[in-house]
Order: C-alpha cells, then sequence, then structure tokens
C-alpha cells in the first residue's frame, strides 16, 4: 500500500486517503483537488512546528504532505498545459514566474502554496519549514515539460524586468545605475557589471540576483553598450580585504534561515538573467525569427582570487573568461548537498565527462593555471594584468559580427528545448534537495562555526 494511500493519520482519521480518481476534465478536477487538499491542511493545522514534532507527529505531517504532492502531480500529469493556458489567457499573457505561481494559487487552490503561507515560513529557518516550496517545483516541472507552455514561460522570463525599464532613461543618459548590490557603469561602449555584496565573498541571495537581472536587462537595453563585463567588488573579509572575489556562490547562511527562494533564486537565476546573457533580451514577443525577437551581446567575465559555485555556474554561459593567475574554480555540489543550477548541462561541453564527473561529483578544484583551467579560461593573466586583458577583451569582441555567431553558436550547443527540458527535472530535484536532511544538517554546521568564531 503507497503512502498515498495508507491510512496513517491519527485522532481516528483515516487520512491520508486515496488519491482522488481524477477524470480529466479540468474544472470538475481542480474542485476533487481542491477539497482533497484542504482535509489535507486540516491536519497539518493540528500539528506544532516541525522542530517540536515528536516522530509521530512528523510522520504524521510526512504522510500528508506527501499525500497531497502526489494529488498535484497527478492532476498536473492530466492537466499542466490547460492550467498554464488558463493563467495566461490562452499563453497571450507573459507572467513571470513570481506571478505565475501566485496567480496559480489563487486560480486552483491547493495546487500550490498561497502567499499567506509562503510568507508563514518565511518566519522560519530552512529546517523548521514543511517545505511548502516543493509544490512549487512540482508545478514549475510540470509547466516546463510541456513544448508550448514551457516555452512560453521561458519568453516571459526573457522579457525586461519592470525595474530595469524604469531606470533604462537614466541609465541610457548617465551611464550608470548603483543598486544595492550591484553597480552598472557603461565605458567605452561595455557595461561593467561589478558584484558588490562585500559582506558575504559576493555570495549569491535573493537581493543579488534580483540585482543582477535589473543590471543585465540594462546592459542589454542599452544601445550605446556593445560588450558586457561581469567582475566581482573588493570584499569586506579579514582574509581577502581589499582584494576583488568574483563569487562565493550561494549564500548558505541565507540557505540556512530560510531566505533563499525557489522561485526568485534557484529558478529565477537560471531562468532570468542568466537565460539572457545565453540567448538574449526577448525585446519583441510576436512569433518570428530570433534574430528579429532577441537582443544579444557577448559577455566577459573577469575572475579574481575564486569562482565557486554559482560563481563558476556562471562562467559557463560566457563567451570570454579572464582570470588571475592564482584563481580557482570549484562546484562544491557534493559537499553542500544541491544541485549545480545547470552546472551538470553545461560544464561537460567545456571539459568532457571524466573531469565533469570529478568537479561535480568528487568537488575537485581546478587553478585557472592548471592545464584543466584553460577548458574554462580563455587567459590566465597575472592580478596587476586584470584590466588591460579585459580592455582588449572588450575591444575583440565589439566587432559587428561577434553577437550574430555567439547567438547561432548557443543554438548549437544549448537548444531551447534541451534547456526547457533539463529545467523540468531541476525544478523538482532542486526544491527537493533545499530541503533534505543532510542539506539541513550541513548548513546548520556552517552556521554553528560561523557563529562560534565570531
Amino acid at each position: 500500500m503507497s503512502r498515498a494511500s495508507s491510512p496513517t493519520a491519527g485522532a481516528g482519521q483515516a487520512w491520508p486517503a486515496p488519491v482522488p480518481g481524477f477524470t480529466g476534465a479540468l474544472d470538475a478536477d481542480a474542485r476533487l483537488l481542491e477539497s482533497y487538499t484542504a482535509a489535507g491542511e486540516q491536519l497539518l493545522s493540528g500539528l506544532p512546528l516541525r522542530s517540536a514534532r515528536d516522530h509521530g507527529q512528523q510522520r504524521r505531517a510526512d504522510d500528508a504532505l506527501e499525500a497531497m504532492r502526489a494529488a498535484r502531480r497527478a492532476f498536473l500529469g492530466l492537466h499542466a498545459e490547460d492550467v498554464y493556458a488558463r493563467l495566461t489567457d490562452g499563453c497571450t499573457v507573459h507572467l513571470r514566474l513570481p506571478e505565475l505561481v501566485h496567480a496559480a494559487a489563487d486560480r486552483f487552490p491547493g495546487l500550490v502554496p498561497t502567499r499567506a503561507q509562503l510568507a508563514a515560513e518565511l518566519e522560519h529557518r530552512q529546517a523548521d519549514k514543511d517545505g511548502r516550496e516543493i509544490d512549487q517545483g512540482i508545478f514549475c516541472g510540470a509547466v516546463l515539460r510541456s513544448a508550448r507552455a514551457g516555452r512560453h514561460l521561458i519568453d516571459a522570463m526573457l522579457l525586461p524586468t519592470p525595474r530595469a525599464l524604469e531606470l533604462l532613461d537614466d541609465f541610457r543618459a548617465h551611464g550608470r545605475a548603483e543598486l544595492a548590490s550591484v553597480l552598472v557603469e557603461r565605458r567605452c561602449g561595455a557595461a561593467h557589471v561589478t558584484f558588490r555584496n562585500a559582506h558575504c565573498l559576493n555570495a549569491e541571495d535573493n537581493r543579488l540576483i534580483a540585482d543582477l537581472e535589473t543590471a543585465v536587462d540594462l546592459a542589454l537595453l542599452d544601445d550605446q553598450v556593445r560588450v558586457g563585463v561581469l567582475r566581482g567588488g573588493e570584499v569586506d573579509h579579514p582574509k581577502y580585504a581589499g582584494r576583488r572575489v568574483f563569487s562565493a556562490g550561494i549564500n548558505l547562511k541565507e540557505l540556512r534561515n530560510g531566505r533563499i527562494s525557489l522561485v526568485d533564486f534557484l529558478l529565477g537565476r537560471e531562468l532570468g538573467y542568466i537565460n539572457k546573457m545565453m540567448r538574449g533580451l526577448l525585446t519583441d514577443p510576436a512569433p518570428g525569427a530570433s534574430t528579429d525577437r532577441m537582443t544579444q551581446k557577448p559577455w566577459i567575465g573577469a575572475v579574481d582570487t575564486f569562482a565557486i559555485g554559482g560563481g563558476m555556474q556562471l562562467l559557463l554561459v560566457l563567451d570570454r573568461v579572464i582570470a588571475e593567475s592564482q584563481a580557482y574554480l570549484s562546484l562544491p555540489a557534493a559537499e553542500e548537498g544541491i544541485v549545480p543550477g545547470l552546472g551538470n548541462l553545461r560544464l561537460t561541453r567545456q571539459t568532457g565527462a571524466r573531469l565533469a564527473r570529478q568537479v561535480i561529483l568528487g568537488g575537485r578544484r581546478i587553478e585557472a593555471s592548471e592545464p584543466a583551467g584553460l577548458l574554462l579560461c580563455d587567459e590566465v593573466v597575472p592580478a596587476e594584468g586584470m584590466a588591460e586583458a579585459v580592455e582588449r577583451a572588450v575591444r575583440e569582441l565589439s566587432a559587428p559580427a561577434v553577437a550574430a555567431n555567439r547567438r547561432m553558436l548557443s543554438l548549437a550547443e544549448e537548444p531551447v528545448d534541451l534547456f526547457r527540458e533539463y529545467l523540468a527535472e531541476f525544478a523538482v530535484a532542486q526544491s527537493v534537495r533545499a530541503y533534505s536532511d543532510d542539506v539541513l544538517q550541513k548548513v546548520e554546521r556552517r552556521w554553528q562555526r560561523a557563529q562560534s568564531q565570531s
């Protein structure tokens, strides 16, 4: 007997009940799902916070959560494309991912968590949550598995953000936008995007991801910009004080404290600013050739000190990577316990399968100056030569034919449907990993060590 159909609930209730027998009629099945999940929510509401539950209470909660997720998977297996069509008025309205999941919560009660449920979970550290975001992952994965819905969602996330459009006129006039964690400056035809999360070694958090998407939009929308440059700013850490650092990857303290969002961060970075650098900005949503619909520009990465985790993932979509000779690269997925974004999809293309497995599964660190480093970096220079190397790369990539050729390279290397199908699996896998016991234990141990040293 499956967990979804096993009567394990207490207080005389025979719940979880078997998953409803969905009929294939959307409205009728939506009512069945709403009624079924309401019973599960009632059971959960009678239990204490996760950290205060005893073994029996936690098992009842796990059974209820898994039963509801089984019902959602069954419902979406029948209706994902029709649900998306309802939410987007027949794929005529482009909703960004956060808007989409909120619309789904309003239109189809019980399908994904409500704003109130998500807000309640935000009050707790990751280990005290019931993982409502896993239900968002199930929904996003189902949408992306549909070719029609998935492609439309990808297009929606390639459109300029409202904040970038608000800042565009001022950026065009002054060539500068100072965001909370990112500085964008236009110099000699290049948009220099500098990460300024100095307090955490330029690690990624929700704010940095939002600021980077705004910065990338501005660079792609400004006709005076021909090339984009990414570089980490100086950091505050005593070990690296006064030095530039490219990126320390995901901010594990924020993950431990429950402030790394699946939709805004883990999925948003892949569908948002990174995909915009890879494929370009969608400036005309009407059907047609990408040449007419997209604005693309080449991107350069300047790697000082290290590019860890998400920082290394970012290098895999850039057109030129320049690293200082003492820098190193790593994807510590095995240590962190989560999936390294699209690193699993993209790293093999650059390094081959064997080295990719050593990096992702074994945690191998690659020094920029070793032979393997040249598979990921185009140029390795002394620290004092970084600025000159970046300027030279800007001149070389400013040639008119570069944008067209890099568009064709991107199409050949990573077709949109390959990207979509990978993300469909990633949405579910990453949402589950973010709430897995081994990940929660690792981030807690790291946080405890940091607290003892502060």
